[in-house]
């Protein structure tokens, strides 16, 4: 029996939940999921150009696990890219290194340092209008 997973570290939620191909109909492309983990891998090796180590420190797990989740996340972008398909970003085995929301009423993502919550786009707070991410 193989070890427990551990859970990974993602500092920041993405800001959109996936993408779509242009030109072709949603309805008929098939969907790659890409877990945000995976999504994390990504964000911190090619966009903020961190060595594998610093991102596997950063995300909590070792730097062989990190590889198979980044060789693994880019496998399912280059497959979508390829073949037309769209990228879903969800699921995973994660959790979100600081508390964040996303207000339905403006789809703004932000998090909260305060003993209140209140959205930075929109200036709302009711509870029921805003999400826990």
């Amino acid at each position: 029996m193989g070890r427990k997973k551990c859970i990974r570290v993602v500092k920041t939620p993405p800001i959109m939940k996936g993408y779509s191909p242009f030109g072709i109909s949603c309805r008929k492309s098939k969907k790659v999921i890409l877990n945000i983990e995976e999504y994390e891998a990504i964000r911190l090796i090619d966009y903020n150009h961190c060595k594998q180590i610093e991102a596997a420190v950063q995300m909590n797990i070792s730097r062989p696990t990190l590889t198979r989740i980044y060789d693994e996340a880019r496998n399912k972008i280059a497959t979508a890219f390829v073949e037309g398909k769209e990228i879903c970003l969800e699921g995973g085995s994660f959790e979100y290194a600081t508390d964040w929301y996303r207000c339905k009423r403006c789809h703004k993502i932000f998090k909260t340092g305060t003993g209140h919550t209140r959205c930075e786009g929109c200036n709302h707070y009711e509870s029921e209008e805003l999400e826990l991410l």
